[in-house]
């Protein structure tokens, strides 16, 4: 079968896992705190999306997004190792730091 999207590639059955990476508070105008967020989606877009409406989900008031990138694999270190778990399946794992 012939394609003509030179885009399309065949990853496998894994998700995209983004991480995205910044600050947030559960007040606004509060003390900024790092987080990390890492979730399957299939673009920044949604994924920034999806990040911003867990985060509120979970009660932060506000929220600074400095990075985003895709995981090449799965980290070896806790609480990560656990969260790119949770992301492939589904999850939107959200590492807050106090």
């Amino acid at each position: 079968m012939d394609s003509d999207n030179d885009n399309v590639h065949d990853s496998g059955d894994a998700p995209a896992i983004f991480i995205i990476i910044g600050q947030t508070n559960r007040r606004k105008g509060g003390e900024m705190r790092p987080v990390h967020v890492m979730l399957a989606a299939p673009d920044e877009d949604t994924a920034v999306r999806l990040c911003l409406d867990a985060l509120s989900s979970k009660g932060f008031a506000e929220a600074d997004l400095d990075q985003i990138g895709l995981m090449d694999g799965a980290p070896d270190e806790e609480p990560h190792a656990s969260a790119y778990q949770g992301a492939m399946e589904g999850e939107v794992a959200v590492i807050a730091f106090d």
